[in-house]
């Protein structure tokens, strides 16, 4: 099988980073710190999740800097970026406590305009995380996240994205996708819908075609790493999908979404999920797929970079360290309170196993000033990013729900009361974390819930007592010692 894996999946040809940037939340992994890590040689990661909500909520908020708009009059598609200026910008910004204007909810298929957003707002944070050096660039998304994926990627590719990164699911298809997409040729993924009648398949599709008269030169292919977690999906990536450059091993340390435990769920007294041997990757046996792999997930000092390398791997990617210095989309004041509250032994971390709408297991951080009080979340789902598709038996048709909105309209829905046990609507929370949260009409903003690797609890260890540091910071740290090549 080792000979037969190797022929099918290219050798490396690129010049391989020690060190990754993880691509966290909605915007926490922003065009600045990608720039910031990828300027110094290593791979900056910006998160794709959300960013056309995320453009459409800087353009209210008057774009300050005028970064956007910069980058918007270089994406090559004409008349996109006028219509999208009419529609959302204001200059000055909003009116305290103004609602933001919101996008339609993703569906199967979407207007053209709706996804022309998304793909100028991916070649936006793609263009300015590039602008200014030679340095490469990825771009991180969710596979469950299906419906937007196609867009964001070709954006992406437009400005120029050298690595793709993808995680929470089975990306095997992606890498045929990049192909097609490269060429401006239409490219489709089979579509995750609940309850379909047997041996009913549904798709959704990209057709670059439409935006052009005649097609542009072809774009070069980025690299593709998928993110897993166990060997057997390595494995039947490595035979299925031709086309990967190399993998993430990500931890149950690692924050955002984990993978679930395999076999029969248990739970430690906090309620957590409990990770044990099978839930750890041969690394050996990883090796033997004959591409290079990254270690993921409480990795974040010099003395586990080396031990990496030792065990075979070409780096690591690191999260939490990168999420909270200076460029780094988190709030200011939320960056400092935590900070300081690591400084002083005053967070932690719990792997909930019921706050994501996915049903993922999901990192949630408390810091002193929130364990007392923590603020009581609507339910609603006004995004849409994380709802499931379904068939509904009435009309025949896929529709969407998802389990942090209304009760009332979840079950009617289909879905069942224990389903909405413990959700939260994660769109708006991470929204909140960087700066973007939604206003209400009652005058209620929506408050943060923010989510960091277990590596955030010894966090005080690389700060020194310090409240704040930089990207350059992070990395002079994380090759402070010699790494054998």
């Amino acid at each position: 099988m080792k000979g037969e894996l190797m022929t099918e999946m290219a050798l490396p040809t690129w010049e391989l980073p020690l060190i990754i940037q993880g691509g966290m939340g909605i915007a926490v992994s922003d065009w600045r710190l990608a720039r910031a890590v990828s300027s110094r040689g290593q791979l900056g990661v910006v998160s794709g999740t959300c960013i056309d909500s995320v453009l459409v909520r800087r353009l209210q908020d008057g774009d300050l800097g005028g970064h956007i708009r910069r980058a918007m009059a270089a994406f090559p598609i004409p008349g996109i970026a006028e219509d999208a200026l009419k529609r959302f910008f204001r200059p000055g910004g909003r009116e305290p406590g103004t609602p933001y204007d919101l996008l339609p909810m993703y569906r199967q298929v979407v207007s053209k305009a709706r996804e022309a957003i998304t793909m100028m707002a991916s070649f936006v944070e793609v263009y300015l995380a590039k602008e200014g050096h030679g340095g490469k660039v990825g771009i991180n998304l969710l596979t469950k996240v299906q419906r937007p994926n196609m867009a964001v990627l070709y954006g992406a590719l437009l400005a120029g994205v050298d690595v793709v990164l993808m995680g929470a699911g089975i990306p095997r298809e992606i890498p045929a996708v990049l192909r097609n997409l490269a060429e401006h040729q239409p490219a489709s993924i089979r579509f995750e819908v609940l309850e379909l009648a047997p041996d009913t398949v549904e798709h959704i599709v990209f057709d670059p075609t439409q935006y052009y008269d005649t097609p542009p030169a072809a774009l070069p292919v980025p690299k593709f790493l998928p993110i897993i977690a166990s060997n057997s999906l390595a494995t039947m990536l490595a035979r299925k999908a031709v086309g990967i450059d190399g993998f993430i091993v990500e931890g149950p340390t690692a924050g955002g979404h984990n993978a679930p435990p395999r076999g029969v769920a248990t739970f430690n007294e906090r309620g957590e999920p409990i990770y044990g041997e099978r839930d750890v990757v041969d690394l050996a046996k990883l090796a033997e797929l004959g591409v290079p792999f990254w270690l993921a997930g409480g990795l974040g000092s010099p003395e586990r970079l080396r031990e990496a390398r030792r065990d075979g791997a070409a780096g690591i990617q690191v999260g939490t360290l990168f999420a909270y210095c200076d460029e780094a989309g988190f709030l200011p004041n939320v960056k400092r309170e935590v900070l300081e509250s690591a400084n002083r032994h005053g967070v932690d971390v719990i792997t909930d196993p019921l706050a994501s709408p996915t049903g993922y297991p999901f990192k949630v951080v408390t810091w002193k000033s929130t364990k007392d009080a923590a603020p009581e979340r609507e339910r609603l789902c006004d995004l849409g990013y994380l709802r499931t598709a379904y068939r509904d038996p009435r009309t025949n048709r896929v529709n969407y729900r998802c389990p942090s909105e209304p009760v009332d309209a979840f079950l009617k829905k289909g879905g069942t009361l224990e389903e909405t046990v413990g959700r939260q609507c994660l769109c708006n929370a991470l929204f909140a974390n960087i700066g973007l949260a939604q206003s209400h009409e009652d005058g209620t903003v929506e408050p943060p819930l923010l989510t960091s690797g277990d590596d955030l609890k010894n966090i005080a260890t690389f700060l020194k007592g310090r409240s704040s540091y930089t990207a350059g910071d992070v990395l002079d740290y994380l090759l402070s010692e010699p790494v054998a090549s």
